[in-house]
Protein backbone atom coordinates (compact mmCIF):
# COMPACT_ATOMS: atom_id res chain seq x y z
CA UNK A 1 0.00 0.00 0.00
CA UNK A 2 1.37 3.47 -0.76
CA UNK A 3 0.73 6.16 1.45
CA UNK A 4 1.72 9.54 0.70
CA UNK A 5 4.12 10.08 3.36
CA UNK A 6 4.91 14.26 2.07
CA UNK A 7 1.00 14.91 2.28
CA UNK A 8 0.58 13.61 5.56
CA UNK A 9 3.65 15.27 6.95
CA UNK A 10 2.23 18.46 5.97
CA UNK A 11 -1.04 17.74 7.43
CA UNK A 12 0.83 16.89 10.57
CA UNK A 13 2.81 20.85 10.44
CA UNK A 14 -0.59 22.47 9.24
CA UNK A 15 -2.62 20.79 12.46
CA UNK A 16 0.39 22.15 14.41
CA UNK A 17 0.14 25.20 13.48
CA UNK A 18 -3.87 25.69 13.77
CA UNK A 19 -3.41 24.56 17.37
CA UNK A 20 -1.41 27.26 18.06
CA UNK A 21 -3.86 29.42 16.73
CA UNK A 22 -6.36 27.92 18.91
CA UNK A 23 -4.53 28.13 22.24
CA UNK A 24 -3.64 31.58 21.50
CA UNK A 25 -7.08 32.17 21.24
CA UNK A 26 -8.18 30.08 24.30
CA UNK A 27 -5.79 31.94 26.42
CA UNK A 28 -5.85 35.45 25.27
CA UNK A 29 -10.39 34.79 26.30
CA UNK A 30 -9.57 33.09 28.76
CA UNK A 31 -7.53 35.81 30.56
CA UNK A 32 -10.09 38.92 29.28
CA UNK A 33 -12.70 36.74 30.90
CA UNK A 34 -10.88 36.37 34.04
CA UNK A 35 -9.67 40.03 34.61
CA UNK A 36 -13.47 40.84 34.36
CA UNK A 37 -14.18 38.67 36.95
CA UNK A 38 -11.26 39.77 39.09
CA UNK A 39 -12.41 43.04 38.96
CA UNK A 40 -16.38 42.15 39.88
CA UNK A 41 -14.87 40.17 43.01
CA UNK A 42 -13.01 43.23 43.96
CA UNK A 43 -16.51 45.05 44.21
CA UNK A 44 -17.62 42.45 45.63
CA UNK A 45 -15.06 41.72 48.18
CA UNK A 46 -15.34 45.17 49.05
CA UNK A 47 -19.20 45.21 49.71
CA UNK A 48 -18.67 41.92 51.70
CA UNK A 49 -15.57 42.52 54.03
CA UNK A 50 -15.98 46.67 54.03
CA UNK A 51 -17.22 48.15 56.94
CA UNK A 52 -19.81 50.58 55.20
CA UNK A 53 -23.23 50.20 53.99
CA UNK A 54 -24.30 47.48 51.38
CA UNK A 55 -25.20 49.28 48.47
CA UNK A 56 -28.99 48.56 47.22
CA UNK A 57 -26.94 48.21 43.64
CA UNK A 58 -24.77 45.36 45.10
CA UNK A 59 -26.67 42.55 43.79
CA UNK A 60 -27.78 43.75 40.51
CA UNK A 61 -24.98 43.09 38.19
CA UNK A 62 -25.37 39.35 35.87
CA UNK A 63 -21.99 38.00 35.92
CA UNK A 64 -21.56 34.50 37.58
CA UNK A 65 -20.03 35.45 40.72
CA UNK A 66 -22.74 38.42 41.57
CA UNK A 67 -25.54 35.57 40.79
CA UNK A 68 -23.98 32.70 42.36
CA UNK A 69 -23.31 34.95 45.55
CA UNK A 70 -26.98 36.61 45.60
CA UNK A 71 -28.77 33.40 45.65
CA UNK A 72 -26.14 32.31 48.53
CA UNK A 73 -27.21 35.19 50.50
CA UNK A 74 -30.64 35.14 49.31
CA UNK A 75 -30.46 31.68 50.74
CA UNK A 76 -28.94 32.16 54.38
CA UNK A 77 -32.00 35.05 54.62
CA UNK A 78 -34.41 32.68 54.20
CA UNK A 79 -36.47 31.23 56.86
CA UNK A 80 -35.89 27.74 58.16
CA UNK A 81 -32.32 27.69 56.52
CA UNK A 82 -30.49 25.05 57.82
CA UNK A 83 -26.47 24.32 57.90
CA UNK A 84 -26.32 21.56 55.99
CA UNK A 85 -28.91 23.01 53.43
CA UNK A 86 -26.07 25.99 52.93
CA UNK A 87 -23.04 23.80 52.87
CA UNK A 88 -24.79 21.94 50.05
CA UNK A 89 -25.56 25.31 48.37
CA UNK A 90 -22.49 26.31 48.35
CA UNK A 91 -20.90 23.37 47.45
CA UNK A 92 -23.32 23.31 44.18
CA UNK A 93 -22.62 27.18 44.02
CA UNK A 94 -18.76 26.35 43.59
CA UNK A 95 -18.91 23.53 41.54
CA UNK A 96 -21.14 26.03 39.15
CA UNK A 97 -18.63 28.80 39.54
CA UNK A 98 -15.44 26.36 39.60
CA UNK A 99 -16.52 24.70 35.81
CA UNK A 100 -17.18 28.60 34.27
CA UNK A 101 -14.04 29.62 35.53
CA UNK A 102 -12.24 25.90 33.87
CA UNK A 103 -13.82 26.03 30.61
CA UNK A 104 -11.94 25.57 27.77
CA UNK A 105 -8.96 24.64 29.81
CA UNK A 106 -9.00 21.44 28.58
CA UNK A 107 -8.39 22.52 25.11
CA UNK A 108 -4.74 23.27 26.35
CA UNK A 109 -4.22 20.50 28.06
CA UNK A 110 -4.97 18.49 24.80
CA UNK A 111 -2.44 20.55 23.24
CA UNK A 112 0.13 19.86 25.50
CA UNK A 113 -0.27 16.27 25.37
CA UNK A 114 -1.01 15.55 21.56
CA UNK A 115 1.55 18.53 20.10
CA UNK A 116 4.94 16.43 20.75
CA UNK A 117 3.19 13.42 19.43
CA UNK A 118 1.99 14.79 16.35
CA UNK A 119 5.25 16.02 15.67
CA UNK A 120 7.22 13.46 16.12
CA UNK A 121 4.40 11.72 13.65
CA UNK A 122 5.08 14.43 11.25
CA UNK A 123 9.12 13.60 11.24
CA UNK A 124 8.36 9.97 10.64
CA UNK A 125 6.38 10.62 7.74
CA UNK A 126 9.69 13.53 6.55
CA UNK A 127 12.13 10.68 6.96
CA UNK A 128 9.83 8.15 5.26
CA UNK A 129 9.55 10.42 2.35
CA UNK A 130 13.36 10.99 2.12
CA UNK A 131 13.85 7.22 2.43
CA UNK A 132 11.84 6.62 -0.20
CA UNK A 133 12.82 8.62 -2.90
CA UNK A 134 16.58 7.49 -1.64
CA UNK A 135 15.22 4.10 -2.56
CA UNK A 136 13.77 4.71 -6.22
CA UNK A 137 16.87 6.62 -6.89
CA UNK A 138 15.30 10.19 -7.06
CA UNK A 139 18.18 11.69 -4.90
CA UNK A 140 21.95 10.56 -5.84
CA UNK A 141 23.13 14.18 -3.46
CA UNK A 142 24.06 12.94 0.64
CA UNK A 143 23.02 17.15 0.58
CA UNK A 144 19.63 16.48 -0.25
CA UNK A 145 19.17 13.74 2.14
CA UNK A 146 20.06 15.80 5.13
CA UNK A 147 18.12 18.37 4.14
CA UNK A 148 15.12 16.29 3.64
CA UNK A 149 15.62 15.20 6.80
CA UNK A 150 16.28 18.43 8.45
CA UNK A 151 12.68 19.81 6.76
CA UNK A 152 11.20 16.43 8.60
CA UNK A 153 12.77 17.44 11.85
CA UNK A 154 10.76 20.38 11.41
CA UNK A 155 7.84 18.61 12.70
CA UNK A 156 9.12 17.64 15.94
CA UNK A 157 10.32 21.18 16.77
CA UNK A 158 7.03 22.52 15.78
CA UNK A 159 5.39 20.33 18.41
CA UNK A 160 7.39 20.83 21.02
CA UNK A 161 7.10 23.93 20.70
CA UNK A 162 4.12 24.15 20.89
CA UNK A 163 3.39 21.96 23.73
CA UNK A 164 5.69 24.49 25.68
CA UNK A 165 3.48 27.05 24.89
CA UNK A 166 0.37 25.87 25.30
CA UNK A 167 1.95 25.00 28.99
CA UNK A 168 2.86 28.07 29.95
CA UNK A 169 -0.53 29.14 28.91
CA UNK A 170 -2.27 26.75 30.83
CA UNK A 171 -0.20 26.80 34.10
CA UNK A 172 -1.00 30.69 33.74
CA UNK A 173 -4.52 30.09 33.57
CA UNK A 174 -4.54 27.97 36.45
CA UNK A 175 -2.95 29.69 38.46
CA UNK A 176 -5.50 33.00 37.75
CA UNK A 177 -8.41 30.15 37.84
CA UNK A 178 -6.91 29.12 41.42
CA UNK A 179 -7.48 32.24 43.04
CA UNK A 180 -10.82 33.48 41.73
CA UNK A 181 -11.88 30.44 43.14
CA UNK A 182 -10.36 31.02 46.65
CA UNK A 183 -11.93 34.29 46.51
CA UNK A 184 -15.55 33.19 46.09
CA UNK A 185 -14.93 31.09 48.63
CA UNK A 186 -14.04 33.83 50.71
CA UNK A 187 -17.24 35.91 49.52
CA UNK A 188 -19.35 32.93 50.65
CA UNK A 189 -17.68 32.95 53.73
CA UNK A 190 -17.96 36.58 54.44
CA UNK A 191 -21.59 36.87 53.50
CA UNK A 192 -22.14 35.25 56.89
CA UNK A 193 -21.22 39.16 58.20
CA UNK A 194 -23.77 40.81 56.03
CA UNK A 195 -26.49 43.02 57.98
CA UNK A 196 -29.53 41.65 57.16
CA UNK A 197 -31.69 44.96 56.52
CA UNK A 198 -29.47 45.88 54.16
CA UNK A 199 -29.04 42.57 52.40
CA UNK A 200 -32.68 42.26 51.85
CA UNK A 201 -32.91 45.69 50.38
CA UNK A 202 -29.93 44.65 47.88
CA UNK A 203 -31.91 41.32 46.61
CA UNK A 204 -35.26 43.27 46.41
CA UNK A 205 -33.12 46.08 44.33
CA UNK A 206 -31.90 42.68 42.65
CA UNK A 207 -35.35 40.47 42.13
CA UNK A 208 -36.61 42.23 38.59
CA UNK A 209 -33.07 40.71 36.90
CA UNK A 210 -33.60 37.48 38.33
CA UNK A 211 -30.41 37.29 40.06
CA UNK A 212 -30.72 33.30 40.31
CA UNK A 213 -29.22 30.52 38.00
CA UNK A 214 -32.10 30.14 35.29
CA UNK A 215 -34.16 32.63 36.20
CA UNK A 216 -34.47 31.50 40.21
CA UNK A 217 -34.42 33.95 42.69
CA UNK A 218 -32.49 33.48 45.70
CA UNK A 219 -35.31 32.28 48.39
CA UNK A 220 -36.67 29.83 45.17
CA UNK A 221 -33.39 28.22 45.23
CA UNK A 222 -32.82 28.03 48.69
CA UNK A 223 -36.26 26.05 48.77
CA UNK A 224 -34.90 23.66 45.82
CA UNK A 225 -31.80 22.58 47.27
Amino acid sequence: MNIDTAYFHDVCINILYGSVVVLTFVVVERLVYYGLLALRTRKLGAVVHGSGPVPATAFRSRDLLTRSLATYVGALRSPGATREALEDLSATLFIRVSGKVEARLWVLDTIVTAAPLLGLLGTILGIMDTFNALSSGGISDPAAVSRGIAAALIATAVGIGTALYALLGLNLLHRVEGHLNDEFKRLILGSHSLPESEVRIALNAARPDRVGEGGVAPRTAMQET
